[in-house]
């Protein structure tokens, strides 16, 4: 399917590695020319390299900073002004029970999961409508229906962008920019990774008993029965920003496993 990318500009943060940068890889395979995003000069410098790699003839370019702050999202918009595709992707988590969560805890979840993506979208979206084209995407998790036990600040961020997705939406109604959140389930990125493997160190046991023991009591109502990947999680994204995703926008799409027991 030709998704009719070639001269859109896509700006995806956090997108050094895990699904943000398979949906940078993905929307540049596509056509569109990529700017990525990291805290790191080094971790954006290698994930550009990568891209380039893998889709030569577009544009595929970077900003270091930290997008979770007004300052690290001043300096991208400084560098990339505009933009036909926003990919919210940024977002932290942690495993910590309610009791043990503080204040500031609640705050930084806040701040990074659900304002880095208002910011950009605030300043991105004018623009997009004006042009009457534009595709804006929050990355968000089945955690916002399913709310994890083991870390409901994340679960509460993650139903912020919903909620700041369909508003948003109806927000731009008519104006040919759309708006959509995907709800990725549990998924083997670089980082969750290495926290399988270290805890599977720590008790004495294999990380494919870690994953089982995960399904059978965490996500016991995953219809995968397995961690996704995030070139499966970015097909969705990709697919999104295209021309046949026109008609999809306020919606909250879901490439979980089925873990979220619900007809939806």
């Amino acid at each position: 399917m030709d998704l009719h990318l070639n001269g859109r500009r896509a700006l995806i943060t956090g997108s050094t590695a895990g699904i943000g940068f398979a949906i940078a890889d993905g929307l540049a395979r596509e056509g569109a020319s990529v700017v990525v995003t990291g805290r790191t000069q080094a971790a954006v410098d290698g994930a550009v390299a990568r891209i380039r790699k893998r889709a030569s003839k577009v544009e595929v370019n970077g900003v270091a900073a930290d997008c979770a702050t007004a300052e690290g999202a001043a300096r991208v918009i400084a560098q990339v002004p505009d933009v036909d595709i926003l990919v919210n992707n940024l977002g932290i988590y942690e495993r910590k029970a309610f009791f043990d969560i503080p204040d500031a805890d609640w705050m930084r979840f806040f701040e990074v999961n659900v304002l880095s993506g208002v910011r950009f979208a605030r300043h991105y979206a004018p623009a997009m409508v004006r042009r009457g084209w534009g595709r804006i995407q929050f990355i968000s998790s089945e955690s916002a229906l399913n709310i994890p036990r083991e870390m409901i600040h994340y679960g509460m961020s993650k139903t912020a962008q919903l909620s700041i997705s369909r508003g948003l939406a109806m927000e731009l109604a008519g104006t040919g920019v759309t708006v959509n959140a995907v709800l990725p389930g549990p998924t083997t990125t670089e980082n969750t990774g290495r926290l399988r493997q270290a805890r599977a160190q720590a008790e004495g046991r294999t990380v494919e008993e870690i994953e089982a023991d995960f399904f059978a009591k965490a996500r016991p109502t995953s219809l995968l029965r397995r961690f996704t990947s995030p070139e499966e999680v970015a097909n969705l994204s990709v697919y999104l920003c295209g021309a046949g995703a026109s008609a999809t926008t306020g919606a909250a799409l879901r490439v979980d496993g089925g873990v979220v027991n619900a007809i939806m």
